[in-house]
């Protein structure tokens, strides 16, 4: 299949140059359904990036839209603020007993705004207000948002750099394997932390992704986790888990870091958490930690009650039992062995990844831009991460079909040799 692309003069005219992924893919989009889009000239392309992770069940799922359409004919409240409805107290149920219960998790549940970056922002401003601290350490690579805090904890040197002014109280540690193994883990975080002479301030807190999505599909071992896990035990520090695209699933359990046998003070939950890719954030924290005054963290926003009604729906149609997770895994060992087919077949590529996330790494790197682009020709879309744009990464929803799956591993194999 050969795409032209359209004439996109309005968007060309009128949109702020700020705009990225319709540069990848310059197509105009009209419907999409379960893990297709298809755009206006009647173009069908197979979706392997799921809304950067807001997709896990696909689009326009259709257990999710009727419990959505329902909810609007019925006149249901669409905007509450932090008011109580019938909508969000479903909602608290449905996590409660799905989630939170099963799995021996304490957590109360915040409501910071809709956006991933503002469950970071509140994560940041209680960990800050717990502790009496302002120093929060993050990880090389790290990516969690674009407001002013969660850059500060951002690695990426050009997203940084579009804050303008600088950004403070924040201090970058080695990620799992930054050393390649040959530093031991914490070394050099440790022996600034007892060192009177370091002039590293107190942390409050230490916030990590379990796997970097936006950094290039890095994937902490969870020994290394549970060493991190210890080490802000022993020093005093909360620990917070950024399980905003990572979360709801796509690593196999619900939680990230469940594999790793940690409970985090603090876990920001976002994208998938509605289920249907309508706007949802939630910042999770020991009830211990829950020393907020009433509205001194709030947001117009933050009661979108049509988002608790597809979440609600969501949890007790995939995660009343634990079929997703199993289901999950198995799709993932599929992606691993084409992967590994695809390395095996080209030079100069390698793959990592768990359950549904995967990058695979290009030793030359634009030709990662390169087999997105040509992948997208082919009616496959797929985006890079890394600092240097260097992985290609796949985020597929966790409703796939295995063969849809093997589908799109065959055109992204494709797409590779034909940009070697």
């Amino acid at each position: 299949m050969t795409i032209t692309p359209p004439a996109l003069s309005v968007f060309e005219a009128l949109e702020s140059e700020v705009r990225s992924y319709c540069r990848g893919w310059p197509a105009v989009f009209d419907r999409a359904q379960g893990s297709h889009m298809y755009d206006e000239d009647g173009h069908t392309y197979l979706d392997f990036f799921a809304g950067a992770g807001s997709l896990n069940y696909g689009h326009n799922n259709p257990v999710l839209k009727r419990a959505l359409i329902d909810y609007i004919e019925r006149d249901g409240v669409t905007h509450g603020l932090d008011m109580s409805t019938t909508a969000k107290r479903a909602f608290l149920e449905s996590f409660q007993n799905n989630i939170l219960r099963p799995r021996d998790l304490p957590y109360k549940v915040m409501f910071p705004g809709p956006t991933g970056t503002n469950a970071v922002e509140a994560a940041l401003k209680l960990a800050r207000k717990v502790k009496g601290r302002e120093s929060i350490v993050s990880f090389t690579n790290a990516f969690h948002g674009m407001s002013l805090g969660s850059l500060a904890v951002t690695g990426n040197a050009f997203k940084r750099a579009g804050a303008g002014i600088p950004l403070v109280h924040g201090t970058p540690m080695p990620f799992d394997n930054y050393f390649d193994g040959a530093v031991e883990d914490f070394l050099w975080f440790e022996r600034l932390l007892e060192d009177q002479g370091s002039g590293l301030n107190k942390p409050a807190a230490v916030i990590v992704e379990t796997v970097q999505g936006e950094g290039g599909i890095n994937v902490a071992r969870a020994e290394w986790l549970r060493a991190l896990s210890e080490l802000c035990e022993r020093q005093d520090m909360l620990l917070i888990v950024d399980d905003i695209q990572m979360g709801c699933g796509r690593t196999g359990a619900f939680f990230s870091f469940e594999e790793a046998g940690i409970t985090p003070d603090i876990v920001t939950v976002s994208k998938s958490i509605s289920g249907y890719g309508l706007p949802l954030a939630l910042t999770l924290f020991k009830p211990e930690l829950d020393i907020w005054e009433p509205g001194e963290h709030n947001g117009t926003f933050r009661g979108n009650n049509p988002a608790f009604v597809t979440a609600a729906a969501t949890l007790d149609t995939y995660w009343a039992d634990g079929q997703m997770e199993k289901q999950t895994l198995a799709r993932g060992e599929q992606v691993e062995q084409g992967l590994s087919a695809i390395c095996e077949e080209n030079s100069g590529v390698s793959f990592r990844g768990r359950g549904l996330v995967w990058g695979m790494e290009f030793e030359d790197k634009p030709r990662a831009s390169a087999v997105c682009k040509r992948a997208f020709e082919l009616g496959l879309l797929v985006e890079t991460s890394g600092p240097e744009s260097e992985v290609v990464k796949l985020l597929p929803a966790l409703t796939m079909t295995p063969e849809e799956l093997d589908e799109g591993l065959r055109i992204l194999a494709r797409a590779v040799r034909e940009t070697a």
